[in-house]
């Protein structure tokens, strides 16, 4: 696999905007096992996504023209002297359909606690669309809270990116369009791995492991991040693994806990401590490291690192569908997606965009973290998708690997 120098990953960070990155907002305290196995256990109003078409009431896009979306912070392209959203202004003018636009899903499990309760009697929960993390996702499709979308609606939607066709948590991608997509993997002081360690660049978790820097890297919060590098640093498959395979990796994440290799398990506290120099290499968020600046750098392991995506979704009590397709329909027009890309720098999931990018910021354009080629995607693993029973057993695994 394909390695990336210190200075072409600090060039790229340079061409990223600099803003509240989508990932820092999750909260810093590891989601305990107790906490995801009250998500992952509900069942919903129905026994499985089926029952949602089912259930689903009776559509008044025509008569409504409105749609209520609820989305993360800092995850649109805005206009900093007005507050407005361009893209969104424009897609109301053209449609006629009125936006409500809230910023109001800063965790999943915090968002999924707060509307759970409704969707499982059914009732309106006052959101058209919302923008879930793929487990999360498929944890609202598996319960039966989410629509299955109408693709002769959302003609765009054969402009999603072949890497992003092929999911677990949703096949075949009958209920969700990606929003945007970022990636797990090494982050590094830059200077401060050199004087440590007389290496210019990171780019294994052999490395990341390095006695040198024993008491001075930290590891995700994210079970799925942290466990998806280890897994894959193990020769083993990420999206595709056994119940020993899991274990082996947590063993392996154990040790280095034990030893004092890791400094600690972490949320976004991670920035501040590579910030202040207390930490030099991280498992880390690749949207988070661009926004540290160019002293720092971030590559994708040589064994591979993990690929996540905020997925556009339409709960089982929308009363708006059709409308909130229209909204996935205008976004996924390339020249609409490269202008959000364009401000906010995640991953974009619609071919064609970057092409349009060229004539917005040629930079930009050639950003594999914005626009990854396929040979740059084989690098990367969408984490397996678990049973609600699985998600149990190993977040109590992590918890306790990592001392919770």
């Amino acid at each position: 696999m394909t390695s990336h120098r210190p200075e072409m990953i600090a060039a790229l960070a340079g061409t990223m905007r600099s803003s509240v990155s989508r990932r820092r907002l999750l909260q810093a305290a590891g989601i305990s096992s107790v906490a995801v196995a009250a998500a992952a256990c509900g069942t919903g109003g129905g026994d499985s996504a089926s029952d949602s078409a089912a259930s689903a009431p009776e559509d008044v896009s025509d008569s409504e023209k409105v749609v209520n979306w609820s989305n993360w912070v800092e995850y649109m392209d805005i206009d900093e002297d007005t507050g407005a959203y361009p893209t969104l202004e424009r897609f109301q003018e053209e449609s006629g359909i009125s936006v409500t636009y809230t910023e109001d899903v800063n965790d999943n499990n915090e968002f999924y606690a707060k509307v759970r309760t409704q969707l499982e009697q059914g009732q309106d929960i006052d959101r058209d669309l919302v923008v879930l993390t793929d487990w999360m996702a498929g944890l609202w499709i598996q319960n039966g809270f989410a629509q299955k979308l109408d693709k002769a609606a959302i003609p765009n939607s054969a402009n999603l990116i072949p890497r992003l066709q092929d999911v677990s948590f949703d096949k075949p991608r009958d209920y969700t369009l990606p929003w945007q997509g970022g990636f797990a993997g090494l982050g590094y002081n830059i200077a401060a791995y050199k004087e440590a360690t007389g290496n210019d660049s990171m780019t294994s978790l052999d490395q990341l492991f390095d006695p040198a820097l024993s008491g001075r890297i930290t590891l995700l919060s994210e079970m799925r991040d942290t466990m998806g590098c280890i897994i894959a640093w193990q020769g083993n498959d990420p999206s595709n693994f056994t119940q020993e395979q899991f274990e082996q990796a947590i063993d392996a994440l154990t040790e280095q806990v034990e030893s004092g290799q890791i400094r600690q398990v972490t949320g976004n506290d991670y920035l501040a401590a590579l910030e202040s120099g207390d930490v030099i290499g991280v498992i880390g968020w690749s949207g988070d490291i661009f926004a540290l600046g160019e002293d720092f750098a971030f590559a994708l392991p040589e064994s591979g690192g993990t690929l996540w995506t905020d997925n556009m979704l339409v709960p089982s009590t929308s009363r708006h569908k059709k409308n909130a397709e229209a909204v996935m329909n205008f976004y996924y027009d390339p020249e609409v997606a490269a202008e959000v890309a364009a401000y906010i720098n995640y991953l974009c999931p619609v071919s064609g965009a970057q092409e349009a990018m060229a004539s917005i910021d040629p930079e930009l354009a050639d950003n594999p973290y914005i626009f990854p080629t396929e040979d740059f995607l084989s690098q990367t693993y969408v984490f397996m998708d678990l049973t609600p029973e699985q998600n149990e057993e190993y977040e109590r695994l992590f918890q306790t690997a990592i001392g919770n």
